[in-house]
C-alpha cells in the first residue's frame, strides 16, 4: 500500500529525513517511534501528499505521489498531530463538509454521519458550533471525519492526545478491526504502550534515520539486555 524509496527531506539546512526506505503492504499497521525532531511529521505528511520529498519517491496504491497526487489522496485520510476545524461549523456539518469533498452518496453521507455521531457519543453535540467543544470532542470530530469516506489508508499522527479513557479504547478497538479488515494504518505516536498494543510493525526513528524495523518481537530480539520496548527505545535513541 506504501512504499517509500530513498526518500529524503531538507529545510535549509536540516536533514529531516534522510535516505527513508519502507514498504507497509495492504491492512498493516505500522507505528513511527522517536524522539521529537526525528522525523516521523514529516514522513507522515510527505506519505499524505502534504510535503514534497528532496529526494526520494512515494508511492501509495500504486500511484507516484509526485505525479498522480489526486488518484492517491483519493485513497488518504490523514489526522495531523493539530487538527484544523472550521470553528464556524457544528460537528454535523463539519461532517457532511468532508463527505461532500469526497463526493459520497447523500444518504450514505447522512446515515453514515449519524452512525459515527453515535459511536463517539457526540450526537448530542453534533449541531453545537465546534468553537464551543473541547479538545478531545474535537479530536472525536476529527477522527469521525477521516473514518467517514472509509479510505484504504489512514495517516494519524499522535491520535490519543485529548481523549477521555473510553474514547481511547473505542479508537484503538477501531483502528485495529480497520486494520484487520484491510485498511492500512501508519501511525506516529510518543506512546510506546499504545505503539506495543496494537501495532504489527514498528519502526524507530531517529536522527532523521530508520534505525529500526520490524515486529514487537524482532525488535526485541535485537536488544540482548532488556524486552522492555521501552528501554530498547531509550537504548537506541540515546544522544552521544
Amino acid at each position: 500500500m506504501i512504499d517509500i524509496q530513498g526518500l529524503s527531506k531538507t529545510f535549509g539546512t536540516t536533514l529531516a529525513v534522510e535516505n527513508l526506505t519502507l514498504a507497509i503492504p495492504k491492512g498493516e499497521f505500522f507505528t513511527l517511534l522517536g524522539p521529537n525532531g526525528a522525523g516521523k511529521t514529516t514522513t507522515l505528511k510527505i506519505v499524505a501528499g502534504l510535503l514534497r520529498p528532496t529526494k526520494g519517491r512515494v508511492f501509495v496504491g500504486g500511484h507516484n505521489m509526485a505525479k498522480k497526487n489526486t488518484e492517491a489522496k483519493r485513497l488518504i485520510s490523514f489526522i495531523p498531530d493539530i487538527p484544523y476545524i472550521y470553528e464556524k461549523l457544528t460537528g454535523r456539518e463539519f461532517l457532511y463538509f468532508i463527505g461532500e469533498l469526497y463526493e459520497l452518496d447523500r444518504d450514505r453521507l447522512r446515515n453514515e454521519t449519524e452512525r459515527l455521531l453515535e459511536l463517539f457519543y457526540m450526537e448530542d453535540y453534533g449541531n453545537q458550533l465546534m468553537e464551543s467543544y473541547s479538545h478531545g470532542m474535537r479530536q472525536k470530530i476529527v477522527i469521525c471525519s477521516a473514518l467517514l469516506p472509509e479510505p484504504r489508508l489512514i495517516i494519524i499522527d499522535e491520535p490519543m492526545v485529548g481523549l477521555d479513557p473510553r474514547s481511547i479504547r473505542l479508537v484503538k478497538d477501531i483502528l485495529r478491526s480497520s486494520a484487520d479488515d484491510g485498511m492500512t494504518v501508519l501511525m506516529s505516536t510518543h506512546t510506546l504502550a499504545l505503539a506495543e498494543e496494537i501495532s504489527d510493525r514498528i519502526g524507530i526513528l531517529h536522527r532523521g534515520q530508520l534505525i529500526s524495523e520490524g515486529s514487537l518481537e524482532e525488535i526485541k530480539k535485537q536488544s540482548k539486555e532488556t524486552e522492555k520496548l521501552e528501554d530498547i527505545f531509550l537504548t537506541m535513541t540515546a544522544e552521544d
